[in-house]
């Protein structure tokens, strides 16, 4: 696979499919190329519409590398060092705890030309999951073992599975793949930390990402999500948000990407 070096030294694996104008897609959570089927059907479609897209393995999943110790800076580097590879500048697409990494990178500085938010996850109010203070460390402390507990854990108490369905995943062949990258569910803690205290979003946060932006929710998820997309929205300085109809936290390909296009076409 193709690589570019961060300016840390690490290695960063990615794929390009289509030509045209840059558009690099930031995955969330637990997301990356050995097991996820939804970014490249998304990619195939931006890239047949005459796009240029980048999907890439985020550091410490699949053929990425994981230079210690880890911090957010890190990874806006590692999108820097593609955006400087697509040429100088390119637009971002970024999918839940990805769509806040995303907005971090424009607003320090990141040459985007567009930028797209799907449901950043962001506890800003009471009106959803309680936040946990400790989930960072919690997730570094159930990882040390590598077991997999970490992952169940996520699974379970933040993306709602029930036990029976965690404990039934945890004994088939696509376990292992996700089993390997639960350290890096403390990295998205990380990114999520500012915007996940039930707390507004801090004033100023993102009062660099000048370029417009899109932000995205679905309309079959439920109302805080939708309410964090609109604060997202409002915290950008050309920022703008749509409600997709029969949508929810996983989207469909077919569905989001025109509303893309028409972004990016205008």
């Amino acid at each position: 696979m193709p690589t570019v070096i961060s300016n840390d030294g690490t290695e960063i694996a990615y794929d390009s499919i289509g030509s045209g104008p840059p558009l690099i897609l930031v995955a969330g959570a637990t997301q990356y190329r050995a097991v996820d089927q939804t970014t490249p059907e998304l990619a195939r479609l931006l890239a047949e519409a005459g796009q240029r897209v980048i999907s890439y393995d985020r550091r410490g999943r699949g053929e990425s590398g994981d230079t210690q110790p880890y911090a957010v800076e890190r990874e806006i580097e590692d999108i820097e060092a593609l955006v400087v590879e697509a040429g100088g500048e390119a637009s971002l697409f970024g999918m839940s705890s990805g769509a806040v990494l995303a907005a971090e990178a424009a607003a320090r500085g990141v040459p985007v030309t567009k930028l797209m938010m799907y449901e950043p996850p962001m506890l800003l109010d009471r009106s959803g999951p309680e936040p946990d203070p400790q989930y960072v460390e919690r997730m570094e402390g159930l990882a040390k073992n590598g077991d997999g507990d970490a992952m169940a854990y996520f699974m379970g108490s933040v993306a709602g599975m029930p036990a029976d369905q965690v404990e039934g995943f945890r004994q088939t062949p696509m376990w292992p793949p996700f089993e390997a990258v639960e350290h890096t569910l403390a990295y998205d803690g990380r990114i999520m930390e500012p915007y996940g205290k039930g707390e507004p979003i801090p004033q100023g946060a993102w009062d660099g990402a000048l370029q417009p932006t899109l932000v995205l929710a679905g309309g079959d998820s439920p109302e805080w999500m939708q309410s964090a997309a609109r604060s997202a929205a409002d915290a950008m300085p050309e920022g703008q948000v749509r409600i997709v109809p029969g949508q929810t936290h996983e989207f469909d390909p077919a569905v989001l990407a025109p509303e893309m296009l028409e972004f990016l076409s205008a």
